[in-house]
């Protein structure tokens, strides 16, 4: 059976149709309000000066995630693919180095 879902956003101001969500945030407190065209409009005229001489908050930006530190292992990448080029294997300038190729370099030199 099918089925057919709809949304009806309605103004949380004057309970007539909105246009859809608005969100925005203050003291730190993030709120969105439903609003008709009309009221959407009337909200940024109104926050537009305000808006135009604030600065961007850069300090609540999403944190990113932390680099992981390059590995301190007893195999440097650098070395495997010089030893791989001095074999004549086809190996990428960057990137993660295939296990498969650290063994054989493992094999080769003893490390």
């Amino acid at each position: 059976m099918a089925q057919k879902v709809r949304t009806l956003f309605i103004d949380d101001l004057d309970g007539t149709p909105a246009e859809g969500t608005i969100r925005f945030a203050l003291d730190g407190t993030e709120y969105e309000i439903d609003l008709s065209a009309n009221h959407e409009q009337a909200l940024r005229d109104t926050l537009a000066r305000y808006v135009a001489a604030a600065r961007r908050d850069r300090a609540n930006r999403r944190p990113t995630r932390p680099r992981r530190a390059a590995s301190n292992g007893p195999v440097s990448n650098s070395e495997v693919r010089a030893w791989a080029k001095s074999q004549g294997m086809e190996v990428k300038e960057r990137g993660r180095m295939p296990a498969e190729l650290v063994v054989k370099f493992q094999a080769a030199t003893g490390n």
